[in-house]
């Protein structure tokens, strides 16, 4: 009520400036529609991937017409890197948001709303492999990248892979009012990605831990997993590390987008519910948190997710009423998930026919609810995923 209050009394102070906006934009309506859109920017992985998809949208021509386009913040954006790179991407006035508001407040302004589409956190048409990516760094930006990239440790020219694992800390410090436990079935251990870690240092990497506020620090000694989010972190270098590192592993934790729209593959860990997977990257993999049924002790199928209903629970009431435990992957699970997708972006993985049967008999079962979120399905289940967990096909 506060907040309708506040709103309602600065569109008063505005108006005599916002009116002859309003006038102007719908005079000028049968010459250019002028549509206002209003980022959301508090949470990063909407914030990256939202006006991502509105761009390839554009470059497909999928969003033709004689369009002026106008974007604004709103709200305070969760990372001040991303917010600078699509300021000089887009077309930002911020003085533009008290104009949409009278706008939205006058009968027949619908039209210059801008409208996202639902799914435009995904690319269910399948355009990112075929546009540019559309952020830069400047070339500032890059040698600061690679003098903090130096800073770390971590020799010019050495690749490096990116790790996460969501907990509540950031929900529990950035809006402490909220009840952090509701969205706790996506949480997941860090711990358990120490061991795929260590393996990609085996394998010549660097791994560096991802988050802006975590639980706990990591229990390593290897000098080449660098827990970053606990002594090197900064909004500029979480974008740069998405963007930058050979692949990307963790959680369905909003901060993979960045990685997404940078065309970094990604091996998504402890995915759930199975309704939401992110199925359109080729070279991207997933595995999944089991679902563990109480009173009988088992995890349910694949196909008992989907004929029960539980393919879409968003929150973690909805698994407790139903006596449902989500089960995170375990560290062999996650690190043979690493390693393959390491091996198919050097070429030499080596898939067998039981894989391919293994794929076809999940894909086979997957019925999402929205059928729109997913469109083109290009990711692949992790191979080693489905051969621990064949029991799970039937």
């Amino acid at each position: 009520m506060v907040r309708k209050l506040s709103k309602f009394l600065v569109m008063l102070l505005f108006l005599p400036f916002t009116l002859p906006g309003v006038l102007i934009l719908r005079v000028l309506r049968p010459l250019v529609l002028i549509r206002f859109y209003p980022f959301s920017s508090e949470v990063i992985g909407i914030f990256a991937a939202v006006p991502e998809s509105y761009l390839c949208r554009r470059d497909a021509g999928l969003d033709q017409g004689r369009t002026f386009d106008i974007f604004y913040h709103n709200r305070q954006p969760c990372n001040q890197q991303l917010r600078k790179m699509w300021d000089r991407r887009l077309r930002v006035w911020n003085f533009a948001g008290p104009v949409d508001t009278l706008n939205r407040a006058i009968p027949g302004g619908e039209r210059h709303v801008g409208q996202f589409l639902e799914s435009a956190d995904r690319d269910t048409l399948g355009l990112l492999p075929r546009t540019a990516t559309h952020l830069s760094f400047t070339p500032e930006e890059e040698r600061l990248g690679r003098d903090e990239l130096r800073a770390m440790g971590i020799p010019e020219g050495t690749p490096f892979i990116c790790f996460h694992a969501r907990d509540s800390e950031y929900k529990e410090v950035m809006n402490p009012e909220s009840d952090s436990h509701i969205y706790s079935q996506r949480d997941s251990s860090i711990h358990n990605h120490v061991p795929a870690a260590e393996e990609m240092t085996h394998r010549g990497y660097y791994a560096i831990r991802m988050g802006a506020l975590v639980k706990e620090p990591l229990q390593t000694t290897n000098p080449m997993i660098i827990d970053y989010a606990t002594k090197h972190r900064s909004d500029f270098m979480d974008i740069y590390l998405c963007a930058k590192c050979y692949f990307y592993i963790g959680d369905d934790s909003g901060l993979h987008r960045v990685s997404f729209i940078f065309r970094r593959p990604l091996a998504n860990s402890n995915q759930i519910p199975i309704d939401q997977i992110h199925t359109q990257g080729p070279n991207d993999l997933i595995i999944l948190k089991k679902l563990l049924l109480r009173e009988e002790n088992r995890f349910l199928t694949f196909r008992n997710i989907f004929d029960g209903g539980f393919n879409d629970f968003a929150v973690i009431e909805q698994y407790e009423q139903a006596g449902i435990e989500p089960v995170e992957d375990t560290p062999e699970e996650i690190t043979a998930l690493a390693v393959e997708m390491d091996e198919r972006l050097k070429g030499t993985w080596q898939t067998t026919e039981e894989d391919e049967e293994l794929q076809r008999r999940f894909w086979s079962l997957f019925k999402p609810t929205i059928k729109g979120r997913h469109g083109i399905i290009e990711s692949h289940i992790g191979a080693d995923f489905l051969r621990r967990n064949r029991e799970l096909l039937g």
